[in-house]
C-alpha cells in the first residue's frame, strides 16, 4: 500500500495559511492542495494571493486552498499572437462599435464564466460563494474584468485579480469566436504597457500553453510574487494605443 497523504489542515476564520511546502505533492490524491476552510472575505483572499494561494472547489465542497508546484504562468513577453488571432483582432479593431472595456460589467463577466459549459467538467468551480467573494474583491479594487464589446453587446471577456504589479488570471468566456482571446490579448497589451511581466494561470491547460503559457517552479513563482505585490498597482483603464504593445508595425512585402 502507498503512503497515506498527510491530513489537510482545517482553517478557522482569520487563521494564517500553513507553509506552502505543506501542500500535497505529485504522488498525493490532489497535488497542490494546501488547506480547507476559512472564509472567502476580501482580507483572506488578499492574504492568500499574496502568498501564492488560491481557492478552488466545487458546489457542496468546503473552501479548498491550493498552491500547485509547478505553477502555470504566462510571461507577457512570450504571448503568442497566432496568425488566425491576429486576423480576428485586426478585424475587431477595424470594425466600428468594437471596443475593449475594463470593469464596466464585472458581475456579468464572472456570471458568464460561471455559466459556461467546459469540456470534461460536470459543473463549475465558480460557485455562488466564489461569485459573491470576487464581486466583493472587485468592489474593493482588487478584481477586474476585461471585456470584449461589439455594438453595445458583451460577447466575451475574462476576470482577474491584481496586487501591485502582479496579475492573477481567473476565468474567461466567449459567446463568439475569439472573443475571450481578444480580451486576453488586451490584458497582455495592458500588462506590457504597465511593465507587468507575469500573469498567473494557476493550472496547466493545452489552451493556455498554445498562447505562450508555461510552467515554472513554485519557488520561482513565489520569488516573483514577493518582488511584485508591494509595488503600486496600475490604473485599470484601456487605451487603444496599448495595442501597439502586441501588434508590431506591418511592413510592406518586398516584390
Amino acid at each position: 500500500m502507498g503512503k497515506r497523504p498527510r491530513p489537510v489542515p482545517w482553517l478557522a476564520a482569520l487563521q494564517n495559511f500553513p507553509p506552502l511546502e505543506r501542500a500535497w505533492g505529485p504522488d498525493d490524491p490532489a497535488p497542490g492542495l494546501l488547506a480547507a476552510g476559512a472564509a472567502l472575505d476580501v482580507r483572506t483572499l488578499i492574504q492568500a494571493y499574496s502568498q501564492g494561494i488560491f481557492p478552488w472547489f466545487s458546489l457542496g465542497q468546503p473552501v479548498l486552498w491550493w498552491s500547485p508546484d509547478p505553477r502555470m504562468v504566462l510571461r507577457t513577453a512570450a504571448f503568442k499572437l497566432h496568425r488566425s488571432l491576429r486576423k480576428s483582432l485586426l478585424h475587431f479593431l477595424d470594425t466600428p462599435g468594437c471596443e475593449i472595456r475594463f470593469d464596466s460589467a464585472f458581475e456579468c463577466v464572472i456570471s458568464a464564466c460561471a455559466a459556461k459549459l467546459r469540456g470534461g467538467q460536470a459543473g463549475t468551480w465558480i460557485v455562488p460563494d466564489i461569485v459573491k467573494a470576487y464581486s466583493a474583491l472587485h468592489q474593493a479594487g482588487y478584481a477586474h474584468s476585461v471585456e470584449t464589446w461589439v455594438a453595445g453587446e458583451l460577447i466575451g471577456g475574462l476576470y482577474c485579480v491584481n496586487l501591485g504589479s502582479m496579475v492573477f488570471g481567473e476565468s474567461m468566456f466567449a459567446d463568439r469566436t475569439d472573443a475571450s482571446k481578444i480580451a486576453l490579448a488586451a490584458l497582455v497589451a495592458f500588462c506590457r504597457a504597465q511593465d507587468i511581466a507575469l500573469v498567473d494561470c494557476q493550472q496547466n491547460t493545452r489552451h493556455l500553453a498554445s498562447l505562450g503559457a508555461g510552467e515554472i517552479s513554485r519557488a520561482e513563482f513565489v520569488a516573483h510574487l514577493d518582488s511584485s505585490v508591494g509595488k503600486t498597482a496600475p490604473r485599470w483603464h484601456f487605451e487603444t494605443v496599448y495595442w501597439n504593445q502586441i501588434l508590431a508595425p506591418r511592413t510592406p512585402t518586398l516584390p
